[in-house]
């Protein structure tokens, strides 16, 4: 069984949906949790809940877009726990939903800013902690989607998703050298908030699962367990991958 115990861990998007899960397992298995997230009382009532559990937690609210976030999170972890050792950059968004030409670009930026060029800031400033360090694991999550599969009216959401595993693989050839993992985390339909958001009726819901060769939609614990086999020793030699939890989305007909 995998354990996280005296590593120190900034988990993003942890308010909700996968990061939430990532953070509770993450601390269920000895790891310090910087948790950053926009929304301050969610992440409050994560550290309560990790803090009751017997972990230790701390929050950093902002917003990923804005360098500072990165750079405070990774501070944090420095002067409260010593150091950074894993990563989970999770933060993300759909953005807005329809056919390329009409997207406007205001939205398409933004959406890349959320999905990708946060997980830039983030991974620049956490690298760099994690060099002092000798080792450490970064993990992205991404998407099936702009990799495995194209959805229409996802034009900047299956671009940025494929572009994280692009800056995965360039750091982690950058960086291995240095004891640094870098991988990206491919989850199909999750049962979570933004997930919810596309299969809104009991009827899309019944279609996305039916998507999946597994014929059901993950719950967020199960892409988190994914996530901390990423984190942990278990996955040692593995680095620069882009490693599909999608419940067989990728490759079902049927």
């Amino acid at each position: 069984m995998t354990q996280l115990i005296d590593r120190t861990a900034i988990v993003t998007g942890a308010s909700s949906g996968i990061g939430r899960a990532a953070a509770l397992l993450f601390a269920e298995r000895g790891a310090r949790i910087v948790a950053v997230a926009r929304r301050q009382d969610l992440l409050d009532s994560l550290i309560k809940e990790i803090e009751a559990a017997g972990g230790t937690a701390i929050a950093v609210a902002g917003d990923v877009r804005d360098e500072s976030c990165s750079r405070d999170a990774v501070a944090v972890a420095i002067d409260r726990f010593g150091g950074l050792d894993i990563a989970l950059n999770n933060a993300g968004t759909l953005g807005t939903l329809g056919p390329a030409v009409g997207l406007d670009i205001a939205d398409w930026d933004d959406t890349i800013a959320v999905n990708l060029t946060s997980a830039f800031l983030a991974a620049k400033h956490q690298i760099r902690a994690m060099t002092e360090r000798g080792r450490g694991s970064v993990i992205f999550t991404s998407s099936f989607v702009g990799y495995t599969v194209g959805l229409a009216g996802m034009a900047a959401y299956g671009a940025s998703k494929a572009g994280v595993i692009g800056l995965a693989k360039v750091l982690a050839a950058e960086y291995g050298a240095q004891g640094i993992r870098v991988n990206a985390l491919l989850p199909g339909g999750t049962d979570t908030p933004m997930g919810a958001s596309v299969a809104d009726t009991p009827e899309a819901r019944s279609y996305v699962a039916g998507l999946h060769a597994l014929k059901r939609i993950a719950d967020p614990r199960e892409i988190a367990h994914s996530a901390l086999y990423l984190a942990g020793d278990d996955a040692g030699f593995v680095t620069g991958t882009a490693m599909l939890a999608d419940g067989g989305v990728s490759i079902s007909r049927a």
